[in-house]
């Protein structure tokens, strides 16, 4: 007996559309207004028109901003202020490098960039990296000024660890002497040198590096005595050190 179809629901068959249809509608739904693609169209047209007009951009140096305060810094270091000196350190020395344009060291303000030096000083005392920069990258500068400046950073922070940063005040005296023609400069370096850096591993030649200036300052009266008081300190020890000064001291004595 063959089963019976049911017959097809008149309401379902009245609403149904063809697929073409389908997708004609759908596609009617997903179109733009044209209005608003003249409105697309003309903001883009602007944007471009707007770029093309505006100068090219020039990259502009940023000027080093002030140094934190040390109470600043210890806190920001979490414990560990020998890492954020090293960070403050490359901070400071690739400030002269940055987007697009580089500076000159004689256009920074020496004034910021020895407050800098401090700071990464203060963090870490046993660093020698920021008495070397100023010494003989930013105390190598061709403006005098600036470069008495970072002379000055050296001899201040000399004082507070003498037998382990004489050879910053050492190279400082050297630039004073033959950078700046200062020899009283130059000499007041060297004497620091001589009566305070008095530990073992100072070389003697540090220590005398004074009698050589005051000779260049036609001072022959006080390169004796120097030679004099350093033959019977008792510092020098070493016989060719001592055979050395005296042959020194001969030499003086006959130019007298």
């Amino acid at each position: 007996m063959p089963s019976a179809t049911p017959p097809p629901d008149p309401a379902a068959t009245a609403g149904a559309i063809s697929p073409a249809q389908a997708a004609s509608r759908h596609a009617a739904q997903r179109a733009a207004p044209r209005r608003v693609l003249w409105a697309v169209l003309f903001a883009l047209t602007l944007q471009i028109l707007w770029q093309a007009s505006r100068p090219p951009v020039r990259a502009r140096a940023r000027d080093l901003p002030p140094a934190p305060s040390l109470a600043t810094l210890q806190l920001a270091a979490l414990g560990d202020p020998v890492a954020l000196s090293k960070a403050t350190m490359l901070y400071v020395q690739g400030f002269d490098e940055q987007a697009g344009v580089s500076i000159a060291w004689r256009n920074l303000d020496y004034v910021k960039v020895a407050l800098w030096l401090q700071r990464v000083l203060d963090l870490d005392p046993r660093s020698q990296y920021p008495l070397l920069a100023a010494s003989e990258v930013y105390g190598a500068v061709s403006d005098p000024a600036r470069a008495r400046l970072m002379l000055d950073f050296v001899y201040a922070r000399f004082t507070e660890d003498p037998n382990r940063r004489w050879p910053w005040l050492a190279h400082a005296a050297l630039v004073a002497k033959h950078r700046l023609h200062d020899l009283p400069l130059a000499r007041r370096y060297a004497a620091a040198i001589r009566m305070q850096a008095t530990g073992p591993n100072v070389p003697a030649w540090a220590r005398e590096l004074e009698i050589f200036i005051a000779e260049d300052m036609n001072e022959l009266d006080a390169a004796r005595a120097l030679i004099g008081g350093l033959l019977q300190s008792g510092q020098i020890t070493d016989p060719n050190e001592l055979k050395f000064l005296a042959a020194r001291l001969d030499q003086l004595n006959q130019k007298h």
